[in-house]
């Protein structure tokens, strides 16, 4: 029978800390780390508030690197964002805030890039399919549905 580690309050903390300096993480993730070192709740509760204290964990901090890398690297959009956002159990205001951090020139710069990469990487003759294709990618993205359409019949035709 394997025996399960047990940690003491105080190294359970030392070792949440380095989870949190290391990168980034939500409430969600950091309470799900604890309950799986099998702290009990009150230990948990503890350990969040000294997280809080000492600034390792901020909700809004982490809503706002969230937003950045996602929308950089993987060129997500707006819904998609949000979306990930709520799993994760981040409030409205700071989904919001964070959202705030992509100018709409640069979200519009990014999306019409985006876009004309795409349609020219679709090998695809039936211009109904093209269209298809082109939609179902952007849209899976989370990019508003508005500017999908709009650019689906201006690029595909």
């Amino acid at each position: 029978m394997q025996l399960k580690k047990t940690y003491t309050v105080k190294e359970a903390t030392k070792k949440i800390e380095h989870y949190c300096a290391y990168q980034e993480r939500c409430h969600q993730e950091v309470r799900q780390k604890l309950e799986a070192m099998y702290m009990i709740p009150e230990a948990i509760d503890v350990i969040m508030v000294h997280l809080l204290d000492h600034n390792f964990l901020n909700e809004t901090r982490f809503a706002k690197t969230f937003v950045r890398g996602k929308f950089r690297i993987k060129a997500w959009g707006k819904y998609r964002l949000t979306n990930e956002l709520k799993q994760k159990n981040v409030s409205k205001y700071n989904i919001n805030k964070a959202l705030e951090e992509i100018s709409d020139e640069e979200y519009i710069e990014t999306f019409n890039a985006l876009a004309e990469k795409k349609a020219d990487s679709i090998k695809e003759p039936n211009i109904f399919k093209k269209r298809k294709t082109f939609i179902d990618y952007f849209l899976y993205r989370g990019w508003e549905s508005f500017l999908v359409y709009e650019k689906a019949h201006e690029l595909i035709k």
